[in-house]
């Protein structure tokens, strides 16, 4: 009997209408939420906005015709407007622009559709990957309307995007997170241009690539993490000597920080101005906030014990999340020195312990 495949499925049944936040998120206790319903803007708000999309527009050009040589000519102010936030209208063209995927995609016309057709074809075999996409689908932002129905556009779109990357590239294939990454840049572009944008983040386009932090073993993320417990201990001190004493260290509460760049449990938007800096700054910008994070809530984790410890590493306050008091904080801690030495200090290390495992190995054959 022929297998059933995904494709092959009805859409579930439309969910009930229910109030959204701005970005699409059900809020069934507006009340609670500072990103409710919109609230009602002054006049004023909405022309300082207006005035912010003009001076966007103005520097993007037609279609982004314009941005390389904006970015040349005024590097400076391009940084300074993107951590104030990139104006939600024109976010999905920017993060296509910053990263590098615009290129990518007009270099290789048609390839998506390739991929996509390839995994539609009867003859190919269901894999590992797919199994593990189909059961993380209706897990990725399911309170969000657009990925609520089953097997509905959203989900169909998630499916074929990173099924598309795990034929692409069958070194990585498809892991856990990944999923967090297509659905956010999904909710901004289209499957193409969200698949293209993938591409550029674990290849590296612009930036380093990440394809490490979901390699088997995710010797990435075993760096990360590393080289933040050292900044933890050289930035704050007093609460690094706590996690010690506590025995916390950051594979409890920071993996997920990294691996789906705080797009997996944090507020959707601080992960989006976090999303606007970590696309034209890279991966520092996720140290600079888990630092601060830590910074904040310092004086309130360093005489807590074990349990509480994990839950509020787990469980920031909500004040703690406001993108405007976070961010600046942020942006004022300096470590890209301090990175690339750990990163050689990581390498050298992570060099000892493999000699030291071909040594043992070699003794066991002979």
């Amino acid at each position: 009997m022929e297998k059933k495949r995904t494709d092959d499925y009805e859409p579930g049944p439309v969910p009930p209408p229910a109030p959204l936040d701005r970005f699409g998120f059900v809020k069934p206790d507006l009340n609670n939420s500072p990103d409710g319903l919109a609230r009602g803007r002054s006049a004023n708000e909405y022309e300082r906005e207006e005035r912010r999309i003009r001076k966007w527009r103005k520097m993007i050009g037609v279609g982004g015709s314009d941005w390389k040589h904006y970015v040349k000519r005024k590097p400076h102010v391009v940084k300074r407007r993107i951590r104030k936030g990139i104006p939600d209208c024109l976010r999905g063209l920017v993060w296509q622009l910053i990263s590098g995927s615009r290129d990518l995609l007009l270099m290789n016309p048609g390839v998506y559709e390739d991929f996509v057709f390839m995994q539609q074809l009867v003859i190919y075999e269901t894999s590992a990957s797919e199994l593990d996409i189909i059961r993380d689908i209706s897990r990725t932002f399911p309170s969000h309307v657009f990925f609520q129905q089953r097997h509905g556009p959203g989900q169909r779109s998630l499916y074929n995007v990173l099924k598309a990357y795990s034929v692409f590239d069958r070194d990585v294939g498809y892991v856990q997170g990944m999923g967090f990454l297509a659905a956010l840049l999904l909710l901004y572009m289209s499957e193409e241009d969200a698949f293209w944008l993938l591409v550029a983040l674990l290849k590296g386009a612009v930036h380093a690539p990440m394809e490490g932090l979901y390699q088997v073993g995710l010797p990435l993320v075993q760096q990360y993490l590393f080289q933040f417990d050292q900044l933890v201990r050289e930035y704050l001190p007093r609460l690094g000597e706590h996690f010690t004493q506590e025995m916390i260290n950051p594979s409890m509460y920071a993996s997920q920080w990294f691996i789906t760049v705080f797009s997996y449990s944090f507020p959707f938007h601080l992960a989006l101005r976090i999303w606007d800096v970590f696309l034209y700054e890279g991966v520092k910008i996720v140290f600079k906030v888990g630092l601060a994070l830590l910074k904040y809530c310092h004086d309130d984790m360093i005489n807590l014990p074990f349990e509480k410890l994990i839950h509020a590493l787990r469980n920031f306050p909500e004040d703690a999340m406001d993108p405007n008091t976070l961010l600046p904080m942020a942006y004022s801690i300096k470590v890209s020195k301090r990175l690339e030495g750990l990163n050689q200090e990581y390498e050298k290390k992570n060099g000892k312990q493999v000699q030291l495992a071909d040594f043992h190995e070699k003794q066991k054959q002979s």
